[in-house]
């Protein structure tokens, strides 16, 4: 599975302490994490979470990435942003049940942790514990036993539902402001790994074309 790990500005300066645990955690699963930044405070790229959420939606709905691993000082603002796009299934994790819980229950594909609640002593310890419980099962999994058909065929409805009530990305880059398209995607970095992984041409045409 292809990780996206993506910050608003607030929590930049975060990025080493949660690409490190984030890294170690999956690539022991046999996962690989791409660090789309930001990756300090002082990055001339300045993501906001309504950013995180266009990324989110350009990596996962091109298969650049599976799973997105977002969030913002709440958790909140990212979460919000990241389902207002098409293809996106944000869960705000805060802990570790969280983090099984949403993975075997909903089975989406993107988190938002708040990275400024509660991240004192032993914080990173809190990510390390919550990144473990990702991938501990097979997303979808289901929880309690005896809930696991009734939350498989919601996941499903869910799922169509989105179909029906987004349009697809394509559309939604067109209908954006082209300067916060570009200033989304406006890092050398986020070329290196996104043109290499993209499997939607027109997505990565109109990109380019910026």
């Amino acid at each position: 599975m292809k990780i996206a790990l993506i910050l608003e500005n607030s929590q930049a300066d975060k990025n080493p302490i949660i690409f490190r645990e984030l890294k170690n955690v999956s690539e022991a699963h046999g996962h690989t994490v791409f660090n789309y930044g930001m990756y300090t405070a002082g990055d001339k790229r300045r993501l906001t979470y309504v950013m995180n959420g266009l990324l989110a939606a350009i990596v996962l709905n091109t298969k650049a990435a599976d799973f997105v691993v977002t969030g913002c000082g709440t958790g909140e603002g990212a979460c919000l942003a990241l389902n207002s796009f098409p293809g996106v299934e944000c869960g705000h994790v805060a802990n570790p049940v969280d983090s099984y819980l949403f993975t075997q229950i909903n089975g989406g594909n993107a988190i938002s942790l708040p990275y400024a609640l509660g991240f004192g002593w032993g914080g990173e310890l809190n990510l390390r514990y919550t990144f473990e419980k990702l991938f501990v099962n097979k997303f979808g999994g289901g929880y309690p036993p005896e809930r696991v058909e009734a939350e498989q065929s919601n996941k499903k409805i869910l799922d169509h539902v989105k179909t029906i009530t987004h349009r697809p990305l394509i559309e939604v880059l067109k209908g954006l402001d082209p300067k916060f398209v570009k200033d989304t995607i406006d890092d050398p970095q986020f070329a290196e790994m996104f043109y290499a992984n993209c499997q939607d041409q027109e997505v990565a045409d109109f990109l380019k074309a910026l």
